[in-house]
């Protein structure tokens, strides 16, 4: 494997790091595509995601489904874990959280085509799925 692809990440292979506290604070990483003339899509699956309402602070759960066609650079999974964990304590809307997901992969990798799914589990008998999509 060619080190200098993975040069400058900062999370992996650290042993002890500390969660961000909300989505702000999370640093998504990035590292190059070996294949960048090629379109193929990359999906990462969170099925355990949680979250907190921001009204009755009352938790949140889902499955947060991340797809993209890689440009010049590919999410790195540990820091999307980290990313995705700092919603556990932080007060959001489902829309939010879907919108929010997009657009710092987008802004983290600037893919070719992205698209994330949340699936949230019912609260008063009533599921939400939201998709979006980029562009």
């Amino acid at each position: 494997m060619d080190k200098n692809r993975i040069k400058g990440l900062k999370l992996l292979g650290k042993k002890k790091v500390k969660f961000p506290s909300s989505p702000e604070k999370a640093v998504l990483e990035v590292f190059d595509n070996a294949y960048p003339k090629r379109d193929y899509w990359i999906e990462f699956v969170c099925p355990e995601f949680t979250s907190i309402c921001p009204v009755t602070s009352q938790p949140d759960f889902g499955k947060i489904t991340i797809q993209y066609v890689p440009d010049k650079k590919c999410i790195e999974s540990k820091s999307l874990k980290f990313f995705m964990f700092s919603f556990r304590n932080y007060g959001s809307f489902a829309e939010d959280i879907v919108n929010t997901v997009l657009d710092r992969v987008v802004k983290a990798c600037k893919p070719r085509k992205a698209k994330v799914i949340g699936e949230f589990v019912p609260r008063g008998g009533i599921s939400i799925k939201i998709e979006a999509e980029y562009p």
